[in-house]
């Protein structure tokens, strides 16, 4: 059952004895009916082919610390995937449901937790960033040191990033409730008279630990990080490191310098909101008295891009992710590796072999040189690319260990099969000299 304020009067009266401030920014109704269907959409296909990106993402990172690559940096981006998945499956839906209606119909459960939600997981994602900034100043300054971290330690890392974005956030949830305007339902933030100063200051340290701070240590420690990558080595192996080292750089500076651009709008329409809705419980006129509907979209939009945004980053300028990639596409199209090139080497040598010597065919009847020349070409084809087997012995020995390597020697086959059937002609007689003597007596 909906819980809701029984007064009747709107939002903007009841400012005077509390901080009321309508969800503008986060859960505005839209009042334009192509609105209505446009930004739905626009929300629509944002969260589909991000949920795909970032399932992928964490399907990669997932089976390469099955296969024992577990690290920090890789748990940590596992965790901003993570948190992006999340955004787009349990608030974009919701939001893009709010936008679609005239009046809140989602119930008291969503209007209490859904900004709370989405505040917690841009947190959470926020300290990730920092935490990652740190993590891989540390992995340049010394990259050549085997860093061991255990599962038990990642998760510690994990927790207290979670725990801190949830916690921030608690006032988002406390002061949020639904009350009835002219048009229905609406879900406000209601902040008490006792509350009022701690909103001051929370409104304005809020942003400052949420966004600026975390960020600046963020992009401060990956500047310092790609100096580091600067700096040449004369060690072709450490030359090498530096040079994955500087890319695992770039990328991460990447999603930093993403997330500032994109989240940005959203703070400005955020501490304007809250910046209205004080003046206006002191009683004081602001000079602005709403926000322009353009920056208000164009903040939300931009802030759920990130969450596409970030995945396509990391499986663009990675070249593990790209791997990784190319092999989960062959597992779910059931295709094979293809064969690997020998490279040449002393073992495995590329010079062309040398060709075969043609049997000796002088003194023999053209039906029996014909018949031998045919039968010389077509085995040694066959048995071009497997190895020669050359060793004493001879008989059926040397023919059974031919045999057994694939390779038949045609003129000993012709003589076995004709010894075995018993037909000897005088074409194929092995040694004619004494029938021709017996006949010439």
């Amino acid at each position: 059952m909906d819980k809701f304020s029984g007064s009747n009067a709107t939002v903007v009266n009841s400012s005077i004895d509390k901080w009321s401030f309508n969800e503008r920014g986060s859960l505005r109704h839209l009042d334009s009916g192509e609105l209505r269907v446009l930004v739905p959409a626009i929300l629509g296909v944002i969260c589909i082919l991000g949920v795909v990106c970032n399932l992928t993402a964490m399907v990669i990172l997932f089976s390469s610390a099955h296969r024992g690559k577990l690290s920090l940096i890789n748990s940590l981006i596992f965790n901003l995937m993570f948190a992006d998945g999340l955004v787009l499956a349990f608030t974009v839906p919701f939001r893009a449901a709010s936008y679609s209606k005239a009046s809140w119909n989602l119930g008291w459960i969503v209007c209490k937790t859904a900004d709370w939600f989405f505040q917690s997981c841009m947190a959470a994602k926020s300290f990730t960033v920092a935490v990652m900034a740190k993590a891989c100043y540390c992995y340049v300054s010394n990259p050549t040191k085997q860093v061991s971290i255990h599962l038990g330690s990642i998760l510690v890392v994990l927790f207290f990033i979670w725990m801190s974005a949830c916690s921030v956030t608690i006032p988002q949830w406390l002061f949020t409730r639904l009350q009835r305007d002219i048009r229905g339902l609406v879900c406000v933030l209601m902040v008490p008279p006792h509350a009022r100063d701690f909103m001051s200051v929370y409104v304005k340290a809020y942003p400052l630990g949420v966004y600026c701070a975390p960020l600046s240590f963020a992009l401060i420690y990956f500047w310092k990080a790609y100096g580091q990558c600067q700096r040449r080595s004369s060690k072709t192996q450490n030359l090498r490191t530096q040079i994955r080292s500087r890319k695992l750089t770039l990328m991460l500076f990447s999603l930093t310098v993403a997330m500032v651009i994109l989240w940005l709008p959203q703070w400005v329409v955020w501490v304007w909101e809250h910046h209205i809705a004080e003046k206006q419980s002191e009683g004081a006129r602001p000079l602005v008295s709403s926000i322009p509907l353009l920056l208000t979209l164009s903040g939300q939009l931009l802030t759920f891009s990130l969450s596409l945004v970030n995945p396509i980053i990391v499986l663009s300028l990675s070249e593990e992710f790209r791997e990784g990639y190319r092999g989960l596409w062959r597992r779910l199209t059931l295709r094979k590796l293809p064969p690997q090139k020998a490279k040449p080497g002393p073992h495995n040598p590329t010079a062309p072999q040398s060709p075969c010597p043609r049997p000796e065919t002088s003194g023999q009847p053209l039906g029996e040189r014909r018949h031998r020349l045919s039968c010389s070409q077509g085995p040694s084809r066959e048995a071009k690319f497997q190895p020669e087997q050359r060793g004493g012995g001879g008989g059926r020995e040397a023919d059974t260990v031919s045999l057994k390597d694939g390779i038949v020697l045609p003129d000993v086959e012709q003589f076995w099969q004709e010894r075995e059937t018993g037909s000897h002609t005088e074409e194929n007689d092995p040694v004619p000299w004494e029938h021709q003597g017996k006949e010439d007596k």
